[in-house]
């Protein structure tokens, strides 16, 4: 069956950097777009980067210049780079991969980032 499973998850200093991985199995990577949400305490869950199969990317504006969204379709591995890290970037991050237009969409369990003042 499909999974995701994300790591890299943490506690840091506002300033700090953070990699967070998302490992998938069971699916044509390739083939399918992949991005990251995450969902502060009391919140909705938002969409904070995309990338297509080919590497093109979106950033959320509130992400925009500090986050860098890759992938390694040969690790079947999606990467979030997150520098400057902010208080309000903590948030539990999850990494869907899906394919645009398909209702078909799969979601990894969240990886906790927490960013102290």
């Amino acid at each position: 069956q499909v999974q995701l499973v994300e790591s890299g998850g943490g506690l840091v200093q506002a300033g700090g950097s953070l990699r967070l991985s998302c490992a998938a199995s069971g699916l044509t990577f390739g083939t399918y777009r992949m991005a990251w949400h995450r969902q502060a305490s009391g919140k909705e869950r938002e969409l904070v980067a995309t990338i297509s199969s080919s590497g093109s990317s979106y950033y959320a504006d509130s992400v925009k210049g500090r986050f860098t969204i890759s992938r390694d379709n040969a690790k079947n591995t999606v990467y979030l780079q997150m520098n400057s890290l902010k208080p309000e970037d903590t948030a539990v991050y999850y990494c869907q991969a899906y394919i645009r237009g398909w209702s078909t969409e799969y979601w990894g369990q969240g990886t906790q980032v927490t960013v102290s003042s």
